[in-house]
C-alpha cells in the first residue's frame, strides 16, 4: 500500500526542516572562526568614478596607484629634516577610507612580509625596497632609509588585505633636501646592466614593448669573466622586478614563474622568467632585485612602450 499524500508531505518538510536547521549551524559556525582581522573586505571598496574594484580578475599587473583611488590612505612622519645622505627613522601610517587603522593582522604575509615599500626618487635612478615593521599604535609601522639624493621621493605600499586576500596599494610624497640625482638621458635605452661584477640580462619577449599587452622577461645573469653566480633566495623567490613609469604614477611588483625555490637557478648562468603588462606608452625603468652571497644587488633597465 502507498503512503498516503499527507504522510509523504510530512517527510517531506522534516527533511526540508532538518537540512536547512543543518546548513544554519554550519554557517553560524563559519561565522564564529575568527579571521584574524577586524577590516571586513567592504572597507577595501572605495566609491568614487575613479576607483579600483579589488575581486576584479582582469585588474593589471600595473597598479594606477596615483590616477585611480585607494580605499587606503598613507601619512608619512620623518624624526629630523629629510636630508639626502642621512639616514631617517621614518613613522608611516595606514587607514582605510572609513579611517580604521591597519594593523599586522589585518594584513596577510606576501613573500615573507606584510609590507613591500618601493621607494624612488624623481630621477628613477634612486630606488629602494624596504619593509617596515608594527609600530606602538594601531595603523602605524616604522622603516629606517636613507636617501642618495634630493627631490621629492614617492613611496609605494604593496600589501595584501587578510580580508580580501589580493594585492593593494597606498602612496605618499617624501620632500628630501639637498643635491638632485643626474637624470638618465631621454635617449637611454638598456636590456644589459653591470653591476658589482656581475652582469644583468633582461630580454623582452618581442620588440618592441606594446601598451596594454602581456610581455614575457628573462632575467639572466652571470659573473663578468666567468664563474658562479652565488644566487640567494630573497623574499621567497630568487628575483624581483619592480617597474615605473617616469611620471611615477604607479609600479608592477613582479616575482618569477618559477616560485619553487627548491628548484635553484643554473649556478652559473642562473635564468628567471617574468610577464607585466603596461597601462599606456611611455618611457619606463624595470629594477631587479637579487641577494648574491649575502648582498643585495639592484640593476636598472631603461625602455619605452608605444602603442
Amino acid at each position: 500500500m502507498n503512503p498516503e499524500p499527507k504522510t509523504l508531505d510530512a517527510v517531506r518538510w522534516r527533511q526540508f526542516a532538518y537540512i536547512t536547521a543543518g546548513a544554519a549551524a554550519i554557517y553560524v559556525v563559519v561565522r564564529l572562526i575568527p579571521t584574524g582581522t577586524n577590516i571586513p573586505h567592504v572597507d577595501y571598496v572605495p566609491a568614487g568614478e575613479s576607483s579600483i574594484q579589488f575581486c576584479d580578475p582582469g585588474n593589471p599587473q600595473f597598479m594606477p596607484a596615483t590616477t585611480v583611488q585607494s580605499p587606503v590612505t598613507m601619512t608619512l612622519a620623518t624624526d629630523r629634516p629629510a636630508t639626502a645622505g642621512r639616514t631617517l627613522r621614518m613613522r608611516l601610517t595606514l587607514a582605510t577610507y572609513g579611517k580604521k587603522p591597519i594593523t599586522a593582522r589585518d594584513i596577510a604575509p606576501s613573500h615573507g612580509k606584510k609590507i613591500h615599500l618601493l621607494i624612488v626618487d624623481p630621477t628613477l635612478t634612486d630606488y629602494q625596497h624596504v619593509h617596515p615593521e608594527p609600530a606602538d599604535a594601531p595603523g602605524a609601522w616604522t622603516f629606517e632609509f636613507t636617501p642618495r639624493a634630493g627631490g621629492v621621493y614617492r613611496v609605494f605600499a604593496d600589501f595584501t588585505p587578510a580580508a580580501t586576500g589580493v594585492g593593494l596599494y597606498a602612496w605618499a610624497d617624501l620632500s628630501v633636501t639637498g643635491a638632485a640625482a643626474s637624470a638618465v638621458p631621454a635617449t637611454t635605452r638598456n636590456w644589459s646592466s653591470d653591476v658589482d661584477g656581475f652582469r644583468f640580462k633582461l630580454t623582452p619577449g618581442s620588440e618592441p614593448i606594446r601598451a596594454r599587452q602581456v610581455i614575457d622577461l628573462r632575467l639572466e645573469m652571470e659573473r663578468i669573466g666567468g664563474g658562479t653566480v652565488p644566487l640567494e633566495v630573497i623574499m621567497q623567490a630568487y628575483a624581483h622586478l619592480v617597474a615605473f613609469d617616469d611620471q611615477r604614477s604607479g609600479y608592477a611588483h613582479m616575482h618569477p614563474l618559477e616560485s619553487d625555490i627548491t628548484q635553484r637557478p643554473d649556478p652559473e648562468h642562473p635564468v628567471l622568467t617574468f610577464k607585466l603588462r603596461l597601462p599606456q606608452s611611455g618611457r619606463y625603468v624595470i629594477w631587479s632585485e637579487v641577494q648574491i652571497a649575502g648582498r643585495q644587488v639592484f640593476a636598472p633597465f631603461w625602455f619605452d612602450a608605444v602603442e
